[in-house]
């Protein structure tokens, strides 16, 4: 795919490798952006549930999620330009991933609301998000890690989420968010492709239907 497409990925791994840096180098920074509930709730801090997906706990937390972006973002870019059209299609792929970010950290806010100690961080709610729509638009795909079809990596996905976030609540890992940012990713292009484009959907049961195809 071309520059074009991947321009509001690129500004979007951009915009967020770079808030991170800055706060790797001040964490006092990134304090101020963290996804705290409680201070969601009781000092009305709403920007929290938005700005803490551009923060990250380490190099590697980042770097996992700017690859995610980068990798699915562009292709996710092309499904929504096919959607909208390519003047909406980029405005909807900028309000779908801030959306992500913001609608994935909602269980933990809930959870948590009245909890002072409590912080999370990072884009793993929004990059679920992208990958899940990834899935629906070639559910037997192979993936390198796992190496598993597509659809099959999702199912398995879901249930380590769903399992971790009520069985190990305290492994500081936001698994809600990212079963959450799934579960809105598959929401948000179901809804949309019945209204704008049903053929799609079509697509995707056709495609679902053929069964997995052999890894080489």
């Amino acid at each position: 795919m071309g520059a074009t497409e991947l321009n509001i990925t690129l500004i979007l791994v951009i915009l967020t490798g770079f808030i991170s840096w800055q706060g790797f180098r001040n964490p006092e920074f990134a304090n101020k952006l963290l996804h705290m509930p409680y201070r969601v709730k009781h000092q009305k801090e709403y920007f929290r549930l938005l700005a803490a997906g551009f923060v990250h706990g380490n190099w590697t937390h980042l770097l996992i999620n700017l690859y995610v972006l980068y990798q699915f973002g562009g292709v996710v870019e092309l499904l929504f330009g096919y959607l909208f059209g390519p003047t909406y299609g980029l405005i909807a792929f900028v309000v779908f991933y801030l959306t992500s970010i913001v609608v994935s950290s909602l269980p933990a806010y809930f959870r948590h609301q009245d909890n002072p100690g409590y912080g999370e961080l990072g884009a793993s709610g929004a990059t679920s998000a992208l990958v899940f729509i990834y899935i629906l638009m070639d559910p037997w795909q192979w993936f390198l890690f796992p190496p598993l079809p597509a659809i099959l990596v999702g199912v398995l996905y879901l249930w380590y989420s769903n399992y971790m976030s009520k069985h190990n609540p305290g492994d500081h890992i936001a698994h809600s968010a990212h079963f959450a940012g799934a579960i809105y990713g598959l929401a948000f292009v179901l809804v949309s492709t019945f209204f704008f484009r049903p053929v799609f959907l079509e697509q995707f049961i056709a495609k679902l239907l053929q069964g997995p195809t052999s890894p080489f």
